[in-house]
């Protein structure tokens, strides 16, 4: 039987909320930690974790800004540095991952991210080095918004964008955003949509998301993500890894594409497989665990 453990781990200033399952393995042996995507926590992996640590040792890890991990208020590029203000960031979450792996791990790791997870993945696979062994990323976040992506010919784009940061940066127009979606309702019609097949779309799914936006400083990780313009996109980081990287893509997924995905497949040899799992969107690990834990494991038992 394993057990699963909440633990919280001080990291820096702030408190890092994260669980394990117990199981007897050796130090040596290959460990999985496995990483949420926005607005989410560990407890998003509720379906994989128990899964994936009845052969590997497996972790799970709230980011900074998220689930039970401490909350600092977000610091943007051009505000004069406050006590306890942090600019959230891919840098940012990235050292965390590394910094966990390194001082709570111990082993060799396969870093599994979902949606912004999957880049904090890539950053501290960097970081990381020879200490990750695989990169899996479940529907990585493409970031189209990113001053990155934005096309030279897209007219209005380029004449609304900077409104839309301007807009973004105040924090009322931020914490009305932020409160008017973090409750109950607007919360399921989102997984609707994130969750095509409807599969899997529950309560306790809803607390998972619903808990932790209650929390005192819990609009601040939202208002530091939403004005990330100008960060870090996968494709840049794929081109500083040899870890092989591979790919898991909800078929459906209203807001990554699956047909960039394939261009990704296609154009960086670092990676090295795209699994697609029909029917499915933004979260296949929840929407249909069976067939990505499936996949998960596989790719692990490849890994050296």
């Amino acid at each position: 039987m394993i057990t699963k453990v909440n633990n919280i781990w001080k990291w820096k200033e702030w408190e890092i909320s994260w669980t394990e399952s117990k199981n007897n393995f050796n130090k040596e042996d290959i460990a999985v930690l496995l990483i949420h995507g926005f607005g989410a926590s560990a407890q998003h992996w509720r379906h994989n974790q128990q899964i994936i640590g009845e052969k590997y040792k497996c972790y799970a890890i709230d980011l900074l800004g998220f689930g039970r991990s401490s909350q600092p208020s977000a610091q943007l590029t051009y505000e004069s540095p406050k006590t306890n203000h942090v600019k959230y960031c891919f840098d940012l979450w990235g050292e965390q991952i590394a910094d966990f792996c390194r001082e709570k791990i111990h082993s060799p790791v396969v870093l599994i991210g979902n949606s912004i997870g999957g880049i904090a993945c890539l950053k501290a696979a960097q970081l990381l080095d020879l200490q990750c062994k695989r990169v899996i990323l479940i529907d990585c976040a493409q970031r189209t918004m990113d001053d990155k992506r934005l096309k030279k010919n897209d007219i209005l784009m380029n004449l609304l964008r900077p409104v839309i940061k301007t807009l973004v940066s105040k924090r009322f127009i931020s914490n009305t955003l932020f409160k008017r979606a973090a409750n109950p309702a607007i919360i399921k019609k989102i997984l609707y949509q994130a969750y095509p097949s409807g599969k899997n779309i529950d309560e306790e799914l809803i607390n998972i998301l619903y808990q932790p936006s209650q929390r005192k400083n819990s609009a601040e990780a939202f208002r530091g993500f939403i004005n990330l313009f100008d960060d870090y996109l996968a494709t840049d980081l794929f081109k500083k890894l040899d870890t092989n990287i591979h790919l898991i893509w909800g078929e459906k997924d209203p807001w990554e594409s699956v047909n960039e995905a394939k261009e990704w497949k296609n154009n960086y040899k670092q990676i090295k497989s795209l699994n697609i799992i029909k029917n499915a969107g933004h979260c296949p690990h929840d929407e249909n665990p069976e067939e990505t834990n499936s996949i998960i494991l596989s790719i692990i038992q490849e890994t050296k």
